[in-house]
This record gives C-alpha cells, sequence and structure tokens, in this order.
C-alpha cells in the first residue's frame, strides 16, 4: 500500500503540463496532465525500472495510447486531443487517472492563439479547475461544411485502403498537417495519397 501513495504523489508532483483537447476559433478546451520529463524525475525514485510506451491509433483525429508501467503493473490510457503531442498528455494523464490519480475537476475553456497555442498562464493544476481564474464557457460548434465532410470521408477511405496495402506510415506523415482547412487542401492531400496508393 505504501508503494502506490508513492506512485499516486509522483503522478500528482508531475501534473504541471496542460493537454489541449479541442479548439473551437479563439477557445480551446485543456486538461492538467503529467509533465513527461516531471513525470521521469519523480518516478525514477520511486521505480528505477518503471516503463512509458506510446502507440498512436490514429493520426487524424489525433488518438493515442500510453502504457504506464510501475511496479510490475501495467495500466493504459487512451485519449484524443488537438494534436499528437496533445494526445500523448492526455492518454498520459489518462492512464494517471487509472492509477488513482485524476485532476480537480473538469476540463477547462481558455483562450486559444493559432501561434502561442493554449493560454493557461492563469490556470492553477493543483487547484481545482472549477476555482481557477473563471474558465469560459464552451463556444458554439462551428457550423459544419457538408462537402469538408464529404472530403474528409474520401481521405479516411483511402487512408483504409492505404493501411491494408501497407502503406499506412508514409500515409500518417502526409496527415501529420491534418485533411485540410479549405475543399482545395483538402482535395490536394487526396490527390498525394491516391499517388501514394498508385505507387
Amino acid at each position: 500500500m505504501a508503494e502506490l501513495d508513492r506512485v499516486r504523489e509522483a503522478l500528482r508532483a508531475s501534473m504541471t503540463a496542460w493537454a489541449t483537447l479541442e479548439v473551437r476559433g479563439d477557445q480551446a478546451r485543456v486538461i492538467p496532465a503529467p509533465d513527461p520529463d516531471a513525470l521521469a524525475a519523480h518516478l525514477e525514485r520511486v521505480d528505477p525500472q518503471w516503463g512509458l510506451a506510446w502507440a498512436c491509433d490514429s493520426v487524424q483525429p489525433p488518438v493515442v495510447r500510453a502504457r504506464l508501467t510501475l511496479h510490475g503493473t501495467a495500466r493504459e490510457g487512451l485519449a484524443t486531443a488537438h494534436t499528437l503531442n496533445d494526445a500523448k498528455l492526455a492518454a498520459l494523464a489518462d492512464a494517471a487517472r487509472t492509477w488513482g490519480v485524476a485532476p480537480a475537476g473538469d476540463s477547462a475553456w481558455v483562450e486559444y492563439d493559432q501561434e502561442d497555442g493554449a493560454n493557461t498562464t492563469d490556470l492553477d493544476a493543483d487547484a481545482p479547475i472549477a476555482a481557477a481564474a473563471a474558465p469560459r464557457p464552451a463556444p458554439p460548434e462551428p457550423p459544419r461544411d457538408p462537402q469538408m465532410e464529404k472530403a474528409r470521408r474520401h481521405i479516411e477511405d483511402l487512408l483504409e485502403q492505404l493501411k491494408v496495402a501497407g502503406r499506412g506510415g508514409d500515409a500518417a506523415r502526409i496527415l501529420m498537417r491534418g485533411y485540410g482547412e479549405t475543399l482545395d487542401e483538402s482535395r490536394a492531400i487526396y490527390k498525394e495519397l491516391q499517388a501514394l496508393l498508385k505507387g
């Protein structure tokens, strides 16, 4: 029992990062997550044989699995987020939750800038989120463009074909920048993927 308490204390102490789960216009929904560097430092003292493994289940939308092994016991977390890096942090937060460490409160909405990312400076990972800097209410869902949805489906169908053909990794590199913000960008990405399937 003392070991589990030390593990939980180490996980709590490393909860200094923020994962951006989604972005709507100039706002982002964030959750506290363990900082991998801080986590490594804390867990090294608890269990020198600890381990952390990542698996990318999907590039777009970004879905990542984190497997955290401590004292011979492995527990997994799974998360989707705005970027692959954010999905890694969110998956690590989910893995911490399986060890009994969860952030106090739910996610928070904060200002978001395309260049600087989510503004979490007014949030405190140690304090309950509900009490931290009065987070903003969720912005309304943006209207969906039926043509963009159709383009996304076409890209996803082509991605499945590429996975079957053993070219999933090559396709993932193309899709690192997403499916495109405009219809023309989506068409260009589709053509790149199509050329990959033919080549």
